[in-house]
């Protein structure tokens, strides 16, 4: 367990790699599937109990019946923690640690419309697999199912979603999670600078400030701010940051843009992007939410609308934000601040 443990807490801590609780890793050892819990973040294993243990034949056997999911959930019900959302996807791949990461330059290649030529090319000579879009958990884990039904890569790109990667033990997955970054790597553009004045001009409700000053580039830069006012990426854009940010139009208060996006939407935003000067956040905007602002900013500042980029469709973002499980796992973000 010391490797999955000092693994974890290593890319747990890489915002590039995994932000918030976000992402998952679990070991195979003695019929045993440890796996994160949901809502645990991986930057706390070594402080924190955020592994769980799961009879892995019994795992295996619920993902072979229709009502797969039911099943798993019974399995983890009398845990203390429940097990990750993703779980019946660490149990279908044969390998005995896998990773699942959020890596902000892969989710910057898997949301556009050419990604999977795009990696072809990036990716040739590893062992690796493009999965289409499927809501996390069990629907995607049955379409992994279909692609090891031919044969067992030792890596997963999930469209609009991220990566995974499968290996014999920590040394062996480090060096290939360290090889895929190395060749989907995007040069992050350098936004202009905020503008608190301005901000402070519109902020009429006193929302906060990022906790980050690099999520003002999601306004500050055009191409960014384009993308960021468009619509949801992947999954925890959704989870975590809703349907759509407030924009602040011109001579238009914050209070005028909230209540007007709330009017066109039927949700209350969790940011505003003030266009040319940077973002602020409602107050109390939990520590797993500013993670995914940060995020999304990471993301918005590799890509551009002229890359062509696939968006999650409404009933995507719909079935993300009213799943029972990603609602437990919102709940915890404030066991976190």
């Amino acid at each position: 367990m010391t490797d999955l443990i000092d693994l974890s807490a290593r890319i747990g801590a890489d915002p590039l790699l995994v932000q918030g609780g976000g992402g998952n890793t679990s070991l195979k050892r003695d019929d045993v599937l440890w796996v994160k819990a949901s809502g645990t973040w991986l930057a706390h294993a070594r402080e924190r109990d955020i592994f769980v243990p799961l009879p892995l034949a019994k795992v295996r056997d619920a993902l072979r019946h229709e009502d797969g999911e039911a099943r798993l959930a019974q399995l983890g019900s009398a845990l203390t923690l429940r097990p990750s959302i993703e779980t019946s996807l660490h149990a279908l791949l044969p390998h005995p640690l896998v990773v699942h990461v959020h890596s902000v330059n892969t989710i910057a290649w898997a949301i556009r419309t050419r990604a999977q030529a795009r990696l072809a090319t990036l990716l040739d000579g590893l062992d690796w697999a493009w999965i289409p879009y499927q809501r996390p958990g069990y629907p995607l884990t049955r379409a992994v199912a279909q692609v090891l039904s031919a044969r067992s890569p030792d890596v997963l790109v999930l469209a609009n979603h991220g990566l995974v990667v499968g290996a014999n033990d920590r040394v062996q997955a480090d060096a290939l999670l360290a090889e895929v970054e190395r060749r989907v790597a995007i040069v992050e553009r350098v936004a202009p600078p905020s503008q608190p004045q301005r901000l402070a001009a519109v902020n009429d409700l006193q929302w906060a400030l990022p906790g980050t000053e690099s999520v003002h580039g999601l306004a500050t830069d055009a191409q960014a701010l384009q993308i960021a006012r468009a619509g949801v990426l992947y999954p925890d854009h959704a989870v975590f940051l809703g349907h759509c940010a407030a924009v602040v139009g011109e001579g238009e208060s914050l209070s005028q843009a909230v209540e007007r996006t709330t009017a066109d939407s039927g949700v209350a935003p969790a940011f505003a992007l003030v266009p040319g000067a940077g973002v602020l956040t409602v107050p109390g905007l939990s520590d797993g939410a500013q993670a995914m602002l940060q995020c999304l900013a990471l993301v918005a500042l590799r890509v551009c609308e002229d890359d062509g980029l696939v968006r999650l469709g409404e009933a995507d973002v719909a079935a993300l934000i009213d799943w029972e499980a990603e609602k437990y796992r919102r709940s915890l973000v404030r066991t976190h601040n």
